[in-house]
């Protein structure tokens, strides 16, 4: 497999490309969407709703957290997780602006 070329994308881009690749598992999907209709941090409940075991989804809790879409607090013995708001709105924002660039209509 070659060698990808990160460095001669922007940091914009590198983000980007991180975060939309921490999308692209409907397991951390299913995972967003959980998290995204709580009204606070959840600590015990994401097991159960998704249904995968504790590893599969602590696994996949990493990977969201690494790019900055929830976040974690410690609480005790536990992890409790929420989505990362700034980030979510940044997110939206810069992929809205894929689709307002306008005069370009090719087709």
């Amino acid at each position: 497999m070659g060698i990808s070329k990160t460095q001669i994308f922007s940091p914009s881009q590198n983000r980007l490309a991180r975060q939309f690749k921490a999308l692209a598992h409907p397991a951390r999907i299913a995972i967003l969407q959980f998290l995204s209709r709580q009204e606070g941090c959840i600590c015990n409940d994401i097991v159960e709703e998704i249904g995968l075991a504790q590893p599969t989804i602590s696994q996949h809790l990493k990977e969201l957290k690494q790019v900055g879409l929830i976040q974690g607090e410690v609480e005790g013995k536990k992890i409790c997780y929420c989505i990362n708001a700034e980030v979510w709105k940044s997110l939206q924002d810069e992929f809205h602006s894929f689709f307002e660039t306008g005069g370009n209509s090719c087709c």
